[in-house]
């Protein structure tokens, strides 16, 4: 069994959470708590690796991401 180290980025607005992975096109979930959308995120980046490799591509994940913030003065 393979396993991945993916990065994940979770949002939280006013109508809950909202979580994406970066380094997967598409990779995206939502959920009422933060166990929640942790839980399906999960789901949905298994879901993706699998269909990438049923269809024989490479899974390329970068090592690391970095998150930052910006301020920008309007």
């Amino acid at each position: 069994m393979e396993k991945y180290k993916i990065s994940v980025v979770i949002e939280k607005d006013e109508n809950g959470y909202f979580a994406f992975c970066p380094s997967i096109q598409g990779c995206y979930t939502q959920g009422e708590t933060y166990e929640e959308v942790l839980v399906n995120v999960k789901d949905a980046i298994k879901l993706n690796i699998e269909e990438l490799l049923s269809e024989g591509k490479e899974i390329d994940i970068p090592e690391v991401i970095n998150l930052t913030f910006v301020e920008i003065a309007i």
